[in-house]
């Protein structure tokens, strides 16, 4: 069983403030969800990092919730640094907006709902058809273009099946970025800079996302996606490891072992994905239907391009515990686990040892959270070590730190990372640079 209890601990002037497992709002559950049909429904559910309310539907618990936000932080800082600002629109949308660009009729997978006085509304399942008709109040000179904007905020689609826990649901987080342009090649420049700076997301994260050709849909004949490989992806895409780049199988005109179409003399590799982001133009079909047009400098009537940009985190989410465990539980990346750190006080019979063993934990806690270590301390009493190792496992924080009798007769503790099955010893005195090398390693 997992808990958390937050207990506030005043050293000198610093705030020490200790994550108790015991307390922790969640529980691991022995036995694996029956109705989950992927690793990543089976994995945080059974972890306690989701609740599913219905199907599609899920609610973060405090484990799952940290590793959402730290996934939308890493989002929000490269979507910032190429020159995003975070704006905030509403999920629940009047009509207007989407009959103006035609879309009212067209999406099957609208959420639609009456209001007061029979007024129809939508919950937002895409942002260009209520974000342009804003840019065009704000802006008033070409002197204001290029405009970068981006949110981070849930979104809602009818899908006719939910399925695969946070890959295909019905509410999900989504990051939307969406870019303003005085022309078609102001528009393919900053392309790029966005492809690249998914190329720093996802590195970050900790997931292999790979640069894939795709279909443009209903708005460009190019755009891109970025697919991580695994089994149990449902997506197929061609992959050539001489240029590293790939084709989605919807417009790939060829088969598994092709010879490269870049020339570079590879051959092709098929490979189920799953899709984690993706960029495409949008062309002027949202700023026609807005009438969203400027004067240049010359003072000639331009029609604003749009690109938009896509990554849902809640998706990223499940794609990484795809991709990232075993089958004794996850195995979360340094950068977006929950925790870098967990504690483990195993108990003893004799009452001084005990003492001294949540003593020697409580001042490893305290010193590795100064120092900027976020640290989980198991500390719960009557489990078994095999029961703490095993919920250790299931959660997939990064460094287990075992403090016990038997560790103390060697003034050490017990070092194991979750990527590796061997332990070791390592002093106490010693511990806290260790772990400070370990956060730092790639």
């Amino acid at each position: 069983m997992t808990t958390f209890r937050i207990f506030v601990r005043f050293r000198s002037s610093y705030p020490i403030v200790l994550m108790y497992y015991s307390k922790l709002f969640g529980k691991t559950n022995k036995m694996k969800p029956a109705d989950a049909d992927s690793a990543n429904a089976q994995l945080l559910l059974q972890a306690g990092f989701i609740n599913q309310l219905a199907a599609g539907i899920f609610s973060y618990m405090p484990l799952g919730l940290r590793v959402l936000k730290k996934i939308q932080d890493i989002v929000r800082e490269e979507m910032e640094a190429i020159g995003g600002q975070e704006v905030y629109l509403p999920a629940l949308q009047p009509k207007e907006p989407w009959v103006t660009t035609g879309r009212w009729d067209t999406i099957d997978v609208m959420f639609k709902l009456k209001g007061h006085g029979n007024k129809d509304y939508c919950l937002g399942l895409t942002h260009e058809d209520v974000i342009t008709p804003l840019v065009k109040q704000y802006v008033n000179s070409y002197k204001d273009f290029p405009v970068f904007l981006y949110q981070i905020q849930d979104k809602f689609r009818n899908e006719a099946r939910a399925k695969s826990g946070l890959l295909r649901g019905r509410e999900f987080s989504m990051k939307d970025f969406y870019s303003f342009h005085l022309s078609e090649e102001d528009r393919a420049d900053f392309y790029l800079k966005a492809a690249d700076a998914y190329r720093k997301v996802f590195d970050r994260i900790g997931i292999q996302a790979i640069y894939t050709e795709a279909s443009g849909g209903d708005f460009s004949k190019d755009s891109h996606e970025f697919q991580t490989p695994t089994e149990s992806g449902e997506d197929v895409i061609y992959f050539c490891e001489g240029c590293d780049y790939a084709w989605n199988k919807e417009i790939f005109d060829g088969k598994n072992g092709d010879t490269c179409p870049k020339e570079c003399g590879g051959k092709v590799e098929e490979m189920k994905s799953i899709e984690v982001g993706n960029i495409f133009p949008l062309g002027t079909k949202f700023t026609d239907a807005n009438k969203l047009t400027m004067k240049d400098e010359k003072g000639e009537s331009k029609q604003i391009v749009m690109g938009s940009y896509g990554i849902g985190p809640s998706r990223v989410m499940g794609a990484v515990v795809e991709v990232s465990h075993d089958d004794r539980g996850m195995i979360w990346p340094k950068s977006i686990a929950p925790y870098v750190v967990e504690i483990i006080s195993l108990s003893s019979k004799d009452e001084a040892v005990v003492a001294r063993i949540n003593e020697v934990a409580s001042a490893l806690h305290d010193d590795l959270e100064k120092s900027g270590v976020e640290v989980l301390w198991d500390e719960r009493e009557g489990l078994s070590p095999g029961e703490k190792f095993g919920d250790a496992d299931l959660i997939g924080i990064p460094l287990r730190l075992v403090v016990s009798e038997k560790t103390l007769v060697e003034d050490s503790v017990e070092w194991k990372e979750r990527t590796n099955k061997e332990f070791s010893l390592v002093k106490i005195d010693q511990i806290a640079k260790e772990v400070k090398s370990f956060v730092n390693k790639k």
